[in-house]
């Protein structure tokens, strides 16, 4: 690993107030790269704050990415900022319940959806114009290892439409200098969340459901284990590096040996 792998290069890292997201964020600071740092909790303006402490240098941009205008806005806000983006790395999901399929209504169904398949479809969308004009540029997704799991079929299937995306667009634009690809990252230890994904209170039923997916995510991992922030953004990096220039249309599996 070079520390100077994204000098100079402009990085947008969605979802960036915490877990994965921060993770990337700060260690591509330490690795050069100008970054534009999109949530939509403030929370995001003290990663900013950090990482310029250190020396990085970086923009915070407040924006609800589920909806269309809310991630032109932003994406737009990154490129004036800046003049340019490099890397988009497309950080935004997960799930929001967990529980077997005939337990969720309409209205979760569509919240799952939306938060784990519609950031990364609007940012794509909206990044492309410019990358495009470029001729160049890098977009990494995060997917799941859960479109093979339990207890969370919206989000599999949202991370299932991602997978699909990173594939179809990478065939589109690899002849223009963009490559597309997604790590899929399996059961990972984070620090507690911020921002709680629901605010619902928690069932017996709930706490099972959720034991369930505990369970059977570590018995699908061949080491046994949760993965670290650490080791899936090393992942993240590699493929927004130039050390995989010749890598497009791939899907990584980050998950202990699941491949999902």
């Amino acid at each position: 690993m070079r520390s100077d792998r994204f000098a100079e290069r402009v990085m947008v890292v969605t979802g960036a107030a915490q877990g994965i997201g921060r993770e990337v964020a700060v260690r591509a600071a330490t690795e050069g790269a100008r970054l534009a740092l999109i949530d939509r909790s403030d929370h995001v303006h003290k990663v900013a704050e950090g990482i310029e402490a250190a020396g990085g240098t970086t923009t915070a941009i407040l924006g609800d990415l589920e909806n269309w205008d809310g991630a032109q806005r932003a994406i737009a806000h990154a490129e004036q900022h800046f003049g340019r983006i490099d890397v988009l790395v497309n950080n935004v999901g997960g799930a929001i319940w967990m529980r077997p399929f005939e337990y969720f209504d309409e209205r979760q169904i569509e919240a799952e959806i939306r938060r784990s398949l519609f950031p990364t479809l609007w940012c794509c969308r909206a990044v492309l114009p410019s990358m495009i004009k470029s001729g160049r540029g890098v977009i990494v997704n995060v997917s799941s290892i859960a479109t093979r799991g339990i207890n969370r079929a919206p989000y599999s299937a949202a991370k299932g439409a991602v997978n699909a995306l990173t594939i179809a667009l990478a065939m589109e634009n690899a002849e223009r200098g963009i490559r597309v690809n997604a790590i899929a990252p399996g059961g990972t230890v984070a620090p507690q969340r911020v921002i709680l994904r629901n605010n619902d209170d928690q069932t017996e039923d709930d706490r099972r459901w959720m034991e369930e997916v505990v369970q059977q995510t570590t018995q699908s991992s061949l080491m046994k284990r949760y993965g670290t922030l650490e080791e899936q953004a090393n992942a993240i990096l590699f493929l927004a590096s130039e050390e995989a220039s010749y890598v497009t249309g791939t899907i990584l599996p980050v998950g202990g040996g699941d491949t999902g």
